[in-house]
């Protein structure tokens, strides 16, 4: 008996007694909350991500945003190559005394500078690792440092030249005071431009290193 009743067919509902799914309420409710999710999601707004600019180079007036710790450190970097390059000058600081007496406060740096033959590879490795490869640093710190190396490294250059032609008088003589001279108001006019920029919080573009000193800074 009890297996005939399982085994008999299911008399089927009227249709009359069938609600249409699409007319019940939770039917409804759910495809509005469904309407309303898609609706929020498409109506939301879309934040436009712009990629990081990196600090200019180019500045023609104070930025206040450089901190005045980042302002000394760039100027106080100028002096490197200065210190470095001091023996070009040993004609154009005898023959004027205006030169002489800007130099003359800085003579005990130079002093200390010159005090040990490694003292210009170690403050090369200390700016280049310790300051440019540094991302603690900001922008404009590094890449006045980087500039400062490069400009440092140029001296590579005439220093070739002063070891292998070095006459002791005539022409040759004065050709050689003429490229020692330049180089070295070259390094002067690089230092008082370029620290004094940084003090006024702008950025100094040095001529020759600029460009290679900005493919270097990330």
């Amino acid at each position: 008996m009890a297996m005939s009743s399982l085994l008999s067919p299911i008399t089927p509902l009227p249709l009359s007694h069938c609600k249409p799914l699409h007319h019940s309420p939770f039917f409804f409710s759910l495809k509005q909350q469904s309407f309303l999710t898609l609706t929020n999601i498409s109506t939301k707004p879309t934040k436009k991500i712009t990629p990081r600019r990196p600090v200019t180079t180019q500045s023609k007036g104070s930025d206040e945003s450089v901190d005045v710790p980042d302002r000394l450190i760039s100027a106080v970097c100028y002096f490197y190559p200065f210190f470095d390059g001091i023996q070009y000058g040993k004609y154009v600081i005898t023959q004027f005394t205006a030169i002489q007496m800007l130099i003359q406060p800085l003579i005990p740096a130079i002093r200390v500078f010159k005090s040990f033959p490694f003292n210009g590879f170690l403050v090369f490795l200390t700016l280049y690792f310790g300051v440019v490869r540094n991302s603690s640093f900001s922008r404009y710190v590094r890449f006045n440092t980087m500039q400062v190396i490069v400009l440092d490294v140029l001296l590579i250059f005439p220093d070739l030249v002063e070891r292998s032609f070095n006459p002791k008088d005539g022409l040759g003589l004065d050709v050689l005071m003429s490229l020692d001279s330049t180089v070295f108001l070259f390094l002067l006019v690089c230092l008082i431009y370029g620290s004094a920029s940084c003090f006024l919080g702008q950025v100094p573009r040095l001529p020759i290193v600029a460009e290679a000193a900005e493919r270097q800074v990330p």
